[in-house]
């Protein structure tokens, strides 16, 4: 199962990665601010998102109401310290599927979320997507041509996906900026250059080191 863990706490989000990961064998991916949650939850599927509801840049109500909003189908988790009903109830009418109150018992989420998965919850994008002859696995992050596949980063892998979603088109460094990265982050235009680097350092195993154009003074594109 994958899973999306925004939580800004460092030591709980820790614990529960590494609980998720050890107890149950899940694919967790873990990060700390709303706004990365929703980039994340936006442009890869996920079994289960689970969002704390404070947290800097976009809290877990505001995230989860944004997703549904835009049509998110998936399943939603909300992680707080707020136990009062009126709490719970703004929580859930935001859009959210459960509700688990902190101090987390790993036992209990783990069974949260068992009952959340056997829930039929369509995928509100397509697992694989074929370009030429490598296709990008979405749930696994991983770049496969043939029998070979290669492992991505999350940013490596939403970089490639959203060059990918958009081939044919020229994508500007700031476009990419806003929704890989978002403008709230505080990376440059260079760390996009340097993930291109990475990127195609990966990609050269197949011979495709060239799939990603660059256009100069402009930004980046894939071609159909």
């Amino acid at each position: 199962m994958n899973i999306l863990l925004a939580e800004d706490d460092l030591q709980l989000g820790e614990l529960i990665s590494y609980m998720l990961k050890k107890k149950a064998g899940y694919n967790v991916e873990w990060v700390t601010e709303g706004h990365d949650a929703y980039l994340y939850a936006s442009d890869a599927h996920y079994d289960i998102v689970i969002l704390d509801w404070m947290m800097p840049n976009g809290d877990g109500i505001e995230v989860c109401k944004r997703l549904r909003k835009e049509g998110y189908s998936g399943a939603i988790l909300i992680l707080t310290a707020k136990d009062a009903i009126q709490d719970r109830i703004h929580g859930l009418d935001a859009g959210a599927d459960d509700y688990v109150i902190k101090p987390v018992e790993i036992d209990e989420l783990l069974a949260r979320l068992r009952a959340l998965s056997r829930r039929n919850y369509a995928p509100i994008i397509e697992e694989e997507v074929q370009i030429e002859n490598i296709i990008l696995k979405r749930s696994s992050q991983t770049v496969q041509c043939g029998d070979d596949h290669i492992q991505l980063s999350p940013r490596e892998f939403q970089l490639l996906d959203f060059l990918v979603k958009n081939k044919g088109q020229v994508l500007s460094r700031d476009i990419i900026l806003d929704r890989v990265w978002g403008y709230e982050s505080d990376v440059s235009v260079k760390t996009i250059d340097a993930t291109v680097k990475l990127l195609r350092k990966k990609l050269d195993q197949f011979n495709k080191q060239d799939m990603i154009q660059s256009i100069r003074g402009v930004g980046y594109k894939i071609d159909s």
